[in-house]
């Protein structure tokens, strides 16, 4: 379950770190900048913790994979960036393949 939870964190300091480059504009605002450098920071020392469970392939695709996500929803909440159908389906995939994973490989933890 601490494997989880540490996997949990580090997508969130992922997200606020992606969210804030955004927020960067190309690393020209200090504020935003000083936020993706120690949120990217957190989010791998996260990361590495979980490499001591998981197998770092099946870390890294919930990892990247719920990141994704996650960012594309800030992205339409709050940047207005709108999806078509192929992009939403597709990230529909990748949680798919997120539970897949989750559910019924010996790779992970149960």
């Amino acid at each position: 379950m601490q494997t989880y939870i540490l996997l949990i964190l580090a997508v969130a300091a992922e997200t606020i770190g992606t969210t804030a480059l955004q927020a960067s504009h190309q690393l020209t605002r200090p504020l935003p900048t000083l936020v993706v450098a120690v949120a990217y920071a957190i989010s791998f020392y996260m990361l590495s913790m979980v490499l001591r469970t998981l197998p770092v392939g099946i870390a890294y695709a919930m990892w990247s994979g719920l990141g994704i996500v996650f960012i594309a929803m800030i992205g339409f909440l709050v940047f207005g960036q709108r999806l078509d159908l192929p992009a939403v389906l597709g990230m529909a995939l990748i949680l798919t393949g997120i539970v897949v994973i989750n559910v019924f490989s010996k790779s992970t933890p149960h």
